[in-house]
């Protein structure tokens, strides 16, 4: 084979050209051999050995030495190093180190789950060396794919379906590994790629149940009984232990409650009357949990759907609440107002509605209704000649049904006004107020007056509640009031320091002293109670006197209403000094002895100097 050039190597002498062989260089490899050669003249290296493999050897080191004197002895000389590098060719196929991988994987693993990796080795470096890894046989092409990492230039083994412990436990893979970029010089050394056998092994999980359809929906119709089975749905468990699964319903999908489930068939039945009306759709969700207490957190969910069909079982009624009126010159036949009627139910041909009168109006003799057969009346009227007087309101029931079975009717009322109209039938006036009233008075001077009588009366009731009011105030509220007091005169009591009239105690009950009970007659004030005074001797001439006083006020028809003692200056019997009155020394026919008296202290040293000695008597 031709060697390849790989370099030149130029070395130059200072020495005159033309002088002799000084200045003529010849070149010479010394190290290199036999790899590498150079040529003497032009200093080119070249390739000594054909087919140089880059994966025995890569770098290399020559030395080429320089010689004047066109090298012969004598000459001078230098040398250099050259490093050569081999550059890569795609001379080299992928090769599995291994013929069979082993993998596993558990069957409820994901889609594009990784299962495991395989790499097949290339000499080559760089884009020579990039691999390719195909799935070319096996019977688990259809359950695992296969891609290239290009980082590591490995094959890794993915899931494409869900696995099936139960259906299928193992899978053999047919891969094959070829470089992605071929080189056609070497193509005569055979085919880049390699091949290899991936096993895999599927391992059993617990898994959770499943359910015979992704999702389920049920029709019902609106009035079937509380209790009726709507449908069934089933689940199973995949595991080969085949564990028992109960069904639940999640609330949270089914607040109401208008549904239950039976836990070991899954029959779904009602709780509640359903209605179209109020709710056309039940969304809710089924739990399916297996019953194995160590697997009882596996659970599926699926979702359920329950349409309610429509029945019947809504009467069409107004719209809205009708209000017309007629005029008082209308005729007879004439078209007063047109109703229509909803239904809150949805027959499938299209509502058809029927209008007539109630049965019990049925012979009225004031208003017909006519069917217009397309879900509209009118009402008309069957004379003229309408008056506010004698009736200004009219309340006509009117019955409607529709036609789907079973048939339902409703009565609706609607109110006529009589009112007053020009002679093209536009309304004037409906209030019967305008006939009757003057026609001077306005609405504002009614509500006028309707005021004045209302600020009348409540002026009335106001003088009527002072009144009375004033009625219930005390019989005796003068300051002078004398019930409990009495003004004495000529006190006989004791003497200069005396500072008192007269200590109405006396008069009093001693058992009632103490008495702190309020008159009934006068309004309680808030006051200090007085203290309580000493306990006075027991006096039976006042208790005698003060009984019979009581006696005579109970038995006098005339007495005052309420509780009350009358006292009379009752002064008593005596004293303990008895009389010092000088009137009944006139009455007496002998003398009175008066020396006494100066023994009683110096507050009657005045009396005994007067009556105290019979000078004095003869003197007066």
């Amino acid at each position: 084979m031709e060697s390849t050039s790989v370099v030149q190597v130029i070395a130059t002498d200072a020495d005159d050209p033309t002088y002799g062989y000084s200045a003529r260089v010849a070149y010479s490899i010394l190290q290199g051999q036999p790899y590498f050669s150079v040529e003497s003249d032009t200093g080119i290296i070249r390739t000594a050995l054909p087919n140089m493999d880059r994966e025995a050897k890569e770098q290399y080191q020559v030395l080429i030495q320089a010689k004047d004197m066109g090298g012969q002895m004598g000459g001078l000389s230098g040398t250099t190093s050259v490093n050569i590098t081999l550059t890569d060719v795609n001379d080299n196929p992928p090769r599995f180190p291994q013929s069979v991988y082993q993998m596993s994987v558990k069957e409820s693993s994901r889609e594009g789950a990784a299962v495991g990796r395989i790499k097949a080795y290339d000499a080559d470096i760089g884009e020579n060396a990039e691999i390719i890894y195909r799935i070319i046989d096996g019977d688990g092409m259809n359950m695992f794919d296969i891609t290239t990492d290009r980082a590591t230039q490995e094959g890794v083994v993915l899931v494409k379906k869900m696995l099936d412990y139960e259906s299928k436990k193992n899978y053999a893979l047919k891969v094959e590994a070829l470089n992605s970029r071929l080189d056609a010089r070497f193509l005569y050394l055979g085919p880049y790629k390699d091949t290899t056998t991936v096993r895999i092994v599927v391992e059993d999980a617990d898994e959770p149940p499943v359910f015979s359809r992704p999702f389920y929906m049920f029709d019902v119709y609106e009035d079937i009984d509380v209790g009726t089975i709507v449908d069934t749905i089933t689940a199973q468990d995949p595991d080969a232990s085949r564990s028992l699964v109960s069904y639940s319903i999640d609330r949270h999908t089914d607040l109401d409650r208008y549904f239950n489930i039976n836990s070991a068939n899954g029959s779904i039945v009602t709780l509640k009357p359903l209605d179209r009306e109020e709710m056309a759709w039940h969304n809710i969700t089924v739990i399916a949990t297996e019953t194995v207490l160590e697997n009882s957190r596996q659970t599926s969910r699926v979702p359920v759907l329950i349409k309610v069909l429509d029945v019947n079982d809504n009467a069409p009624e107004f719209p809205m609440v009708y209000e017309t009126f007629v005029c008082e010159n209308a005729k007879a036949g004439q078209l007063i107002q047109t109703v229509s009627a909803v239904d809150q139910d949805s027959p499938p041909s299209g509502s058809r509605f029927f209008f007539c009168l109630a049965p019990e109006a049925a012979n009225n003799p004031n208003f017909t209704v006519r069917d217009n057969e397309d879900n509209t009346a009118g009402i008309l009227t069957r004379r003229g000649g309408f008056s506010r007087q004698e009736m200004n309101t009219y309340l006509l029931p009117i019955l409607i049904s529709d036609k789907e079975y079973p048939i339902q009717s409703s009565t609706n009322s609607m109110l006529i006004r009589v009112c007053a109209c020009d002679s093209d039938g536009t309304m004037q006036s409906c209030n019967t107020e305008a006939i009757i009233l003057p026609p001077g008075l306005s609405t504002g001077a009614l509500i006028a007056i309707l005021l004045c009588i209302i600020i009348l009366l409540v002026i009335v009731v106001l003088f009527a509640a002072m009144r009375k009011q004033r009625k219930k105030e005390p019989l005796i509220i003068s300051k002078e009031d004398i019930r409990d007091n009495i003004v004495s005169y000529n006190d006989e009591g004791g003497g200069e320091e005396d500072t008192q009239a007269f200590d109405i105690s006396t008069l009093r009950n001693p058992e009632v002293i103490e008495d702190t009970q309020l008159r009934r007659d006068i309004k309680p004030e808030n006051f200090l109670l007085p203290r309580p005074a000493p306990p006075v001797p027991d006096n039976t001439d006042v208790r005698d006197f003060i009984n019979q006083r009581l006696k005579e006020n109970d038995t006098d028809p005339g007495a005052p209403p309420y509780d009350s003692l009358a006292t009379y200056a009752y002064e008593g019997n005596g004293s303990i000094a008895e009389s010092l009155s000088s009137l009944e020394s006139v009455t007496t026919e002998t003398d009175q002895d008066y020396d006494y008296l100066s023994d009683w202290g110096p507050r009657f040293k005045k009396l005994s100097d007067m009556y105290g000695g019979e000078d004095s008597d003869r003197d007066s």
